[in-house]
């Protein structure tokens, strides 16, 4: 007999459908065809183990397997479930008559319970464009599927379940999450708060422009001035995330299960930060089969990098075009994958391998030429990425010791929401600029117009401080942040001589 059975893979951030034909037939064998992976022929048996010890067993005939389209890989130990059924019900040990409706994933354990998957939310989402009339998954996964209206969501912990539905019509147990509900109860509610920080008030400014622009950022700071603590905290005081975006967040997320269990839709921006050990394949993504890397894990979110002198140079290299793009395309010879990458870049680091800046009471010294080629490893190419420049120096001892709290996120937040409204309008009639940082030279020229005072200031301050000619467009990037941050339709002198402020690295001497 022949049943098939629905399941799904998934490339990129989409998935595509499978169906899987089982074929049983007088004769001895088990042929599984159509491109499985070692995962998927290892299934029958898990399969035969976990059917036995539910009281059901593996036909003693020929068993046939297709999954098509043939000609695409499959991969993964999520098919198992998919599998099980299929073979249950062409061996007439279960009846089939509603199976085709459902799209069904799931691992195998031994004993017929399931393990999660990865990429259920894709797999949602393209089970309810194909009108599937509902998604049959483990338990764990459940809450992630089921941000998708409109389809019926069962998470099962065991294939007994599952058989008893198809069987015996004993009813699952639907998982309904009410999205928009969970989504917006979850905002305000940062794991970090800038309130929790000493002192540090012209980096919290700075900080603050980043985020109502969308600016890359680079703290230099010696070691224990604050760069990881104010790093973390960006995140709270980034506008909150559209119910766009945090569908899309997750479905990145849900393709390399990295989603939280307990919570369906992501609310909270994502902060990520590897190790500078890390890899460029496993920062921009790849691999012999294509998963998002790092860059693609911070997307609509922060991606901070640790003492960045310490990270490979052709790791850094890697992330010049998805800085400019804002994603990252990955191309095999069979098949070329895209990931979304538009993500706040927070750097910080030393300014010399002993951690310290022309101290004299520093306890480890390093001379200029050290220092310089410490600051060499960063290239100018992705330096040129990076709008604000700011030095961090160490709180003082009465800061530190001052019980009082300082400005909580909720209160940046409100000032960061509503000047990047005023970018939202500015840019409503130019596709794929949403905030300042992401202005080309055209939309500067545009937007940021100065006076002549204003004109005259950044003259002055270019030839005096020996500003690099990169740093002219940067310049009047932030000082159009910090302008709508005051809510002013021109910019000012005074937006101008803040900006002026950080572009540290820019400097002439600033190895002293």
């Amino acid at each position: 007999m022949l049943v098939k059975v629905f399941g799904s893979a998934v490339f990129g951030v989409e998935a595509t459908t499978v169906v899987v034909e089982v074929n049983v037939v007088s004769g001895i064998g088990y042929h599984l065809v159509g491109l499985p992976d070692n995962a998927i022929r290892e299934s029958s048996f898990r399969i035969a183990a976990a059917l036995q010890n539910n009281a059901y067993k593996l036909p003693g005939k020929k068993i046939t397997i297709n999954m098509a389209p043939a000609d695409l890989r499959k991969e993964g130990s999520a098919y198992d479930l998919t599998l099980a059924l299929g073979i249950l019900a062409a061996s007439e040990q279960i009846k089939a008559d509603e199976i085709d409706k459902y799209l069904i994933m799931g691992e195998l354990s031994l004993d017929g319970s399931l393990q999660p998957i990865k990429g259920a939310l894709p797999i949602a989402i393209k089970a309810k464009e194909e009108g599937f009339k509902g998604f049959i998954l483990p338990k764990q996964n459940a809450a992630e599927a089921a941000i998708v209206d409109g389809l019926e969501v069962y998470g099962v912990e065991n294939i007994t379940q599952v058989i008893e539905y198809f069987d015996q019509d004993i009813p699952l147990e639907r998982t309904i999450v009410d999205t928009k509900k969970q989504f917006y109860e979850s905002l305000e509610h940062p794991e970090f708060d800038f309130a929790d920080v000493k002192g540090q008030e012209s980096i919290k400014r700075c900080m603050e422009i980043a985020a109502a622009g969308g600016h890359n950022i680079i703290l230099i700071g010696p070691p224990g001035s604050g760069k990881t603590m104010l790093a973390k905290r960006l995140p709270s005081i980034l506008p909150p995330m559209t119910l766009d975006e945090a569908l899309e967040t997750t479905k990145i997320h849900s393709v390399v299960g990295k989603t939280k269990n307990s919570s369906g839709l992501m609310a909270q921006r994502p902060f990520r930060s590897p190790h500078h050990t890390i890899s460029d394949v496993a920062l921009v993504g790849g691999g012999s089969y294509p998963q998002p890397g790092e860059i693609s894990l911070s997307h609509n979110g922060v991606l901070f990098l640790d003492e960045l002198p310490e990270f490979k140079r052709t790791v850094l290299e890697v992330m010049r075009q998805p800085l400019e793009d804002r994603e990252v395309t990955i191309s095999r010879a069979r098949f070329t994958v895209t990931y979304p990458s538009s993500f706040m870049l927070v750097a910080s680091m030393n300014p010399s391998p002993g951690g310290y800046f022309n101290d004299p009471d520093a306890p480890v010294a390093t001379s200029p030429a050290e220092m310089s080629r410490y600051l060499s490893k960063i290239s100018g190419p992705l330096l040129d990425r990076i709008d604000i420049h700011i030095e961090v120096t160490p709180v003082p001892f009465e800061k530190l010791s001052d019980e009082r709290r300082g400005e909580p996120s909720t209160a940046i937040r409100k000032r960061v929401t509503d000047a990047r409204e005023l970018q939202t309008q500015r840019f409503s009639e130019i596709p794929n600029i949403h905030y300042n940082a992401q202005m080309g030279v055209k939309q500067i020229r545009a937007f940021c117009k100065l006076k002549p005072d204003s004109k005259e200031l950044l003259k002055t301050a270019m030839e005096r401080l020996n500003l690099s000619a990169r740093a002219y467009d940067r310049i009047l990037k932030v000082s159009r942040t910090i302008a709508d941050l005051e809510q002013s339709v021109d910019i000012q002198s005074h937006h101008i001589s803040e900006a002026i402020q950080y572009r540290s690295l820019d400097r002439d001497g600033w190895l002293g």
